[in-house]
């Protein structure tokens, strides 16, 4: 019996991977392709935790030996690893967003002469220097991938206008929705499961504990980026504290980022509170609870805005400029950036009750964005029809 085409799924963060997983399940689901899972070691072992909640492990492990971290010396080493594996036989490769490995394992393959798909494609800030450097992988790749999967009507439409001012198609955009609601409803419903164990950390079960019996309301905050890193932690930081002093039945989880520095600031700023509890980044499954019983979040993550409307949870976007526009129109976002001020009217709004909750779903997916981009994948290379687009009113 012949075997099925390879292909290849190039995963460096964890974002990619908790965007790629389902992917990977559908394929070997419908058993058309064969999806192999290859680590670039960007970020391994959230990269290996990450793909560990949907039981899957890397088919394949790119071995870096970084020492300065620079953007540089990671593409010096990721394009012969990735060309290595692409050079072995590849029916076509699949990259996520706008990472530097989604950039370079779509030009190993671009120059390999194998058909490029990205998923999550077509999102735009229109600012190159924010998200940096990701406005421009993401843009680099709009060029010559060969399949677009669109996760909203906005990110087609933008790749559509793309395509036709250089006089190109447009019939290899297709709008998928997004794999990460996929992903987030899958997992959040086997950890808020009645039956499912409670956190592994104590500070954590006593937070659930006291948000499931209804005694606490639930605060999320988290704040990553390097662009936020320094005097705009600083503000987000103050202004989660007056919430949380202006809320006495408001506890508060922030996962805070593994740079020792960041840690420290974190640590300073809230770490003497009682109801403020600081962790060290959580497996995606235990985000994935804490953010399903979130009364509301504070995040500066392209994810969080994309799931928690999955949940029915408001978000303040702590960034000056979104990409995800979609959440910011319906109403499930507010854009404030990291004015304290501003966080903290934003804030008080939801959780004093005024500031109206949506009654839309999400407009990112409606948890079938997997399925439709294996059967594009499987159209792209003559083994299938096209898929229908994702269509829901609030496609976005």
């Amino acid at each position: 019996m012949p075997t099925a085409p390879r292909v290849h799924l190039v995963i460096g963060t964890r974002p990619e991977a908790v965007k790629m997983a389902p992917l990977a399940l559908a394929l070997r689901r419908a058993g058309v392709l064969e999806p192999v899972l290859v680590a670039t070691g960007q970020h391994p072992t959230m990269v290996a935790q990450a793909l560990e909640a949907f039981g899957l492990a890397p088919d394949v492990v790119c071995a870096l030996h970084r020492t300065t971290g620079e953007q540089a010396e990671l593409v010096a080493q990721l394009v012969p690893a990735l060309d290595a594996v692409v050079a072995e036989g590849s029916a076509a490769v699949v990259v996520q967003g706008d990472t530097t490995s989604a950039l370079v394992g779509g030009l190993v393959a671009m120059w390999r002469r194998v058909p490029v798909v990205h998923l999550e494609a077509g999102l735009r800030s229109g600012d190159l220097a924010a998200p940096f450097p990701e406005e421009a992988n993401r843009r680099l790749l709009g060029v010559f991938a060969d399949l677009h999967l669109a996760p909203t009507r906005r990110a087609a439409d933008a790749l559509r206008a793309e395509a036709a001012a250089v006089g190109a198609g447009t019939d290899r955009v297709l709008l998928v929705g997004n794999t990460v609601v996929d992903a987030v409803l899958e997992v959040a419903a086997s950890v808020i499961a009645a039956d499912a164990p409670a956190p592994q950390d104590p500070r954590l079960a006593a937070v659930h504990e006291a948000v499931t019996a209804g005694r606490s309301r639930l605060l999320l905050v988290t704040a990553h980026r390097r662009e936020s890193w320094g005097a705009p932690l600083d503000r987000v930081l103050a202004a989660t504290r007056q919430v949380v002093d202006a809320h006495p039945d408001l506890v508060c989880v922030l996962p805070a980022h593994a740079n020792p520095a960041v840690r420290a600031q974190v640590d300073a700023a809230l770490g003497d509170h009682p109801r403020v509890v600081v962790t060290d980044p959580l497996p995606y499954p235990e985000l994935c609870r804490l953010l399903a019983r979130a009364a509301l979040v504070l995040s500066d993550s392209g994810g969080i805005q994309e799931e928690a409307p999955s949940f029915g949870v408001p978000v303040v976007v702590l960034r000056e400029v979104t990409e995800r526009m979609e959440a910011v129109d319906v109403g499930w976002a507010q854009l404030v950036g990291t004015d304290t001020a501003r966080i903290v009217a934003a804030a008080k709004g939801v959780l004093d009750g005024d500031r109206t909750v949506p009654r839309t779903g999400n407009p990112f997916g409606d948890g079938r964005a997997a399925r439709r981009s294996a059967d594009a994948l499987a159209w792209l290379l003559g083994l299938g029809d096209r898929p229908a687009d994702f269509a829901v009113d609030h496609a976005g």
